[in-house]
């Protein structure tokens, strides 16, 4: 045998490395755990988008642990800013009342005002009380009428757990966050991304200003259908806003 076939033959040292193989020249010094512990460098890294990108995994995951046996449950939105001795303040206490009665339970933004008003209601009713808090520049935290909150950083995350883990949207008068939850909520029906996902407008005056621009502009417009505008109900009356919110639940 020549000294090529001998070196052939010879089994080759060799190095595991988790689920990798290195042999010969590529074997090296190192361990996993090693480079692990004992490197210090630039932090940079952690504002990355492959880094975010493992954050924005463990929000899921977090997410949908903390819900997966939640239960049937109605999402509820509305201001921050709403009053707490206002009449739709209130009325999101017994909104939030009714829905448990109904056997739902209720998840809001887990902030004050309105989404409060829903969590103290499930919570005085003997109902789970969820809050889905998001990381904001200002300082707002879960009120304390939550039973299982979860924060998030990412409000594309958040919003997922609004729809995935509700059976319907009763939407209260609010702003901008309100509106944004309520439009996208609109579309994924609209597109047929969920199904069978009623929304409710809870409060006509509030609410028909909007109502008439939709009309007036964007199907006058070609810019929708009327039939887009069947997507959601307005009312003033808490009982026909669970039964039209619950009644393809269950």
């Amino acid at each position: 045998m020549t000294s090529p076939e001998r070196e052939r033959a010879r089994k080759p040292r060799e190095q595991r490395l988790g689920p990798v193989v290195r042999r010969r020249k590529q074997m090296q010094a190192e361990t996993t755990d090693q480079r692990l512990l004992d490197t210090t460098g630039p932090s940079d890294w952690v504002h990355q988008d492959p880094w975010r990108v493992m954050r924005i995994q463990s929000e899921f995951v977090e997410g949908f642990g903390a819900l997966a046996e939640l239960g049937p449950a109605i999402s509820v939105f509305g201001s921050a800013r709403t009053p707490v001795d206002s009449p739709e303040y209130e009325a999101g206490v017994r909104i939030g009342r009714a829905l448990t009665e109904a056997g739902f339970g209720v998840i809001t933004g887990g902030g004050p005002g309105a989404m409060e008003a829903a969590n103290k209601g499930a919570l005085e009713a003997g109902g789970t009380s969820v809050g889905l808090g998001i990381e904001l520049p200002f300082e707002q935290g879960l009120n304390q009428y939550v039973d299982i909150g979860v924060n998030f950083r990412y409000f594309f995350v958040r919003k997922t757990m609004f729809v995935k883990y509700a059976q319907g949207f009763v939407v209260l008068p609010g702003g901008l966050g309100t509106m944004d939850e309520l439009f996208e909520a609109m579309t994924l029906v609209q597109t047929r991304k969920v199904t069978r996902f009623p929304i409710v407008l809870f409060g006509s005056s509030y609410w028909q200003g909007l109502v008439d621009w939709l009309h007036g502009s964007v199907v006058a417009q070609g810019k929708a259908s009327a039939r887009d505008i069947e997507l959601f109900h307005v009312t003033d009356d808490i009982e026909e806003a669970v039964a039209v919110v619950t009644k393809e639940a269950g």
